[in-house]
């Protein structure tokens, strides 16, 4: 098993109750799982916790054999391996999609730097766009932008924090395939969340049901078809 998540439990400092209940989670590697729930059930707070963002006050998380949170073991956010993408994809609007893409790769050579930014640029299709600046491309295209960034330090796990929730519903469903071949390429553990049951049949083979902070169910794509 690539990721565990045993156990898991979180609460806001200004919340009465636990806003994460129970956690347990296994995913295998290459697995794009898909988080559904309302807004305020806990799904993006599960994000961030496991990007280090948040800090449980109980549970387990073990990504490819490594601890990464226990009640003695934390390791910080920048140390994980873990790429993120925001709901706003946040995007740096000063620096062209060129150096968004490379901007993670401190330890990198130069050389380095453009073998990858080449990648990237040919694993999203913005091959036709080197030198532009975010507020120059469509929502699609900044939304590729931000995973190639996320992806370009080849990240142990990608996760999607409502990924097409910016984006015209009439280009969702090309986006969602177009995102769907670049996680297959890359073959990136993928763990995203999000309120829209089309999102989760589209994108991910397995899907987590999450409601008041903990997880209701945790179904192959094929039952959730039959369900709904």
């Amino acid at each position: 098993m690539y990721m565990k998540i045993n156990d898991l439990y979180f609460k806001y400092e200004n919340s009465a109750v636990d806003n994460l209940k129970n956690i347990n989670i296994e995913i295998d590697k290459g697995e794009i799982i898909g988080v559904l729930g309302e807004s305020g059930c806990g799904k993006s707070t599960l994000l961030r916790i496991i990007a280090g963002l948040e800090i449980p006050y109980k549970g387990k998380i073990i990504i490819n054999d490594k601890i990464i949170f226990n009640k003695k073991i934390f390791i910080e956010p920048e140390k994980r391996g873990i790429g993120m993408v925001f709901q706003d994809y946040a995007l740096f609007p000063h620096m062209n999609i060129d150096k968004n893409i490379t901007f993670g790769l401190k330890n990198f050579s130069r050389k380095e730097k453009r073998e990858i930014l080449d990648n990237m640029i040919e694993l999203v299709g913005l091959k036709d766009h080197l030198g532009k600046y975010p507020y120059q491309l469509s929502g699609g295209q900044q939304q590729r932008v931000a995973v190639a960034r996320a992806l370009a330090p080849n990240p142990s796990i990608l996760l999607l924090d409502e990924p097409f929730s910016n984006l015209d519903s009439h280009l969702k469903d090309q986006i969602r395939m177009d995102m769907k071949e670049i996680l297959n390429k890359s073959k990136t553990t993928c763990i995203f969340v999000t309120h829209d049951k089309e999102d989760v049949l589209s994108l991910s083979s397995r899907i987590i049901i999450i409601s008041d902070g903990v997880i209701k169910d945790d179904y192959s794509v094929e039952k959730m078809v039959d369900i709904i």
